[in-house]
């Protein structure tokens, strides 16, 4: 069946991204129960492709997926996956790892929160002092891209070095997956995250732990410091009666299907090359216009890039905005400290004429501002 064209807009923030017409479109479809067994095999059939993205043994690894952003897996790791008097270490270099220093405040639990420079990737060996300096930390979490700034983490070498250490290694992938190559046993990952507006360039409202199915049996006898977001309760009800055990994003679910139908039509390699050549695109358009990025580009992570804003004293980022809003195009702001910054990302379903495209109106909102081009730094 033929639907009409939704009208595109080219998101460039960091999530929710640019969709398909045929994502959204698969929304509509006839109301269902989500607890019917058709829906239940929905599921189950995704809970497997999610493993299956970051090459995960379906005989090791499990999906556990639940409805809301992807703070509530931060929070369902976190609070589920830490046994009694252990601690976790979270390794904090920017506004979203250190969420889950959040998390752990508000639960009360016992956590290291080790601050580490937020304009470079973490430093694996001041994580091992860490680790070496109190041995009941038994968890290890952190970030493997910090959307904040751009900057992209060594998972792979943290994780061995928690592994080192006899710890479950969680890490936040929730703007990595389905974008950046992740293979849990290469990479030394017990759990990832994800939610299913990023990477899969579907909708808001699912979101998902992949993480080693023999821990998440062990966590049935840890502390339960949460009811709706307790990992294991939401794992061993799926497990056991095929569902949620609250009620699921239906729509997001039928969405977010053929998401992945799409994803599996384009292969892994070929959407991470698109993503990266709109990352290049974008450094080619503000590198032409004169902006400036505070983000190392080796250290990049392909995904977001941080710029600062010019001085210039008609540069309103406001005005810049809703200049591009109101033409379709959507830039976000900074989340560095109290630096002035905004944000421009490489995900979603958008290629290198797109980003032409903008970077010609991002020229003339210069211009009708009267902002001088090339845009000037002190």
């Amino acid at each position: 069946m033929e639907y009409p064209k939704v009208k595109r807009n080219i998101l460039l923030n960091p999530g929710p991204a640019t969709t398909t017409d045929t994502v959204k479109y698969a929304q509509v479809v006839p109301d269902i129960c989500p607890r019917e067994k058709e829906f239940a095999q929905i599921m189950k059939d995704m809970g497997e492709d999610l493993v299956k993205i970051v090459h995960g043994d379906l005989d090791k690894y499990t999906a556990v997926l639940f409805t809301g952003s992807g703070t509530v897996n931060i929070d369902a790791t976190i609070s589920s996956l830490v046994p009694a008097n252990k601690k976790i270490l979270i390794l904090n270099n920017g506004a979203y790892s250190g969420r889950g220093a959040e998390v752990c405040q508000y639960y009360g639990m016992d956590h290291i929160n080790l601050e580490l420079p937020i304009d470079r990737p973490i430093d694996v060996a001041k994580a091992e002092e860490a680790l070496k300096a109190d041995k009941d930390i038994a968890v290890v979490y952190c970030c493997h891209h910090e959307t904040g700034t751009g900057v992209l983490n060594p998972i792979r070498e943290i994780g061995a070095m928690a592994h080192k250490y006899n710890c479950t290694m969680i890490v936040d992938t929730t703007s990595t997956y389905a974008m950046i190559p992740i293979d849990m046993e290469k990479d030394n990952l017990d759990f990832v995250m994800a939610s299913a507006q990023k990477g899969l360039m579907s909708m808001t409202g699912l979101s998902y732990v992949i993480g080693k199915t023999a821990i998440l049996e062990a966590s049935k006898d840890y502390p339960k410091r949460s009811y709706y977001t307790n990992l294991y309760q939401q794992y061993s009800f799926i497990r056991d009666k095929g569902e949620m055990h609250f009620t699921p994003p239906v729509q997001t679910i039928y969405a977010t299907k053929q998401a992945i139908k799409e994803y599996w039509e384009v292969g892994e390699e070929a959407k991470w090359a698109r993503h990266q050549r709109v990352w290049e695109a974008l450094h080619k358009g503000l590198d032409e216009l004169g902006f400036q990025d505070i983000i190392p580009r080796e250290m990049q992570s392909r995904l977001v890039i941080s710029v600062k804003y010019p001085d210039d004293p008609n540069w309103d980022f406001t005005k810049v905005h809703d200049y591009l809003y109101e033409n379709g195009f959507t830039i976000y702001p900074g989340k560095v400290s109290d630096l002035p910054t905004f944000r421009l990302c490489s995900l979603g379903t958008i290629d290198v004429p797109d980003i032409e495209a903008f970077f010609a109106e991002l020229r003339k909102a210069l211009e009708k501002f009267n902002i001088q081009i090339p845009v000037q730094y002190k």
